[in-house]
């Protein structure tokens, strides 16, 4: 397995501790049992609401009109290395890999049941102004706050 992503798959692999854990629904597999391959975007992005869940960053409303920033998702790509079925249990682990000025690339690993890598991902997630629809700078204290989020165990 190479992803573009992945120079070492062992180093990057060990830097993952959070995982959100779901079960493919039957409505989520093809007239062969397999999992669709939209399916795993709707599992990466309940990981990353869980992930930021579990580090304590709120999602804010766009509704809001005294948000100053929502993330929104950029890019997102994801690479499939094994066959996933119906009822099949999946870990879907989430980790920061990198800050940028007004963004974040988080990275996904999905294990099964067995322990298997069935896929992997990433995606890039902007901070937007809501109301002009432009990037907006990660503050000082967020980067921190990512940065450190990012490099310690949880």
């Amino acid at each position: 397995m190479k992803a573009n992503y992945i120079e070492d798959f062992q180093e990057w692999e060990k830097d993952f501790s959070f995982y959100s854990e779901v079960r493919v629904r039957f409505s989520e597999t093809d007239m062969f049992g397999h999992m669709n391959n939209t399916v795993s975007f709707t599992y990466f992005e309940q990981a990353r609401i869980d992930y930021f869940h579990h580090l304590g960053i709120l999602m804010p409303s766009a509704v809001n009109e005294d948000v100053e920033a929502i993330p929104i998702v950029a890019d997102l790509q994801c690479d499939y290395v094994k066959q996933v079925f119906f009822d099949d249990v999946l870990r879907i682990y989430t980790k920061i890999a990198k800050v940028g000025n007004s963004s974040l690339d988080i990275h996904y690993l999905a294990k099964n049941q067995k322990n298997e890598i069935c896929f992997t991902g990433r995606g890039t997630i902007v901070q937007m102004d809501p109301r002009t629809g432009k990037s907006v700078p990660i503050s000082e204290e967020d980067r921190t706050k990512f940065i450190q989020l990012a490099i310690l165990p949880h």
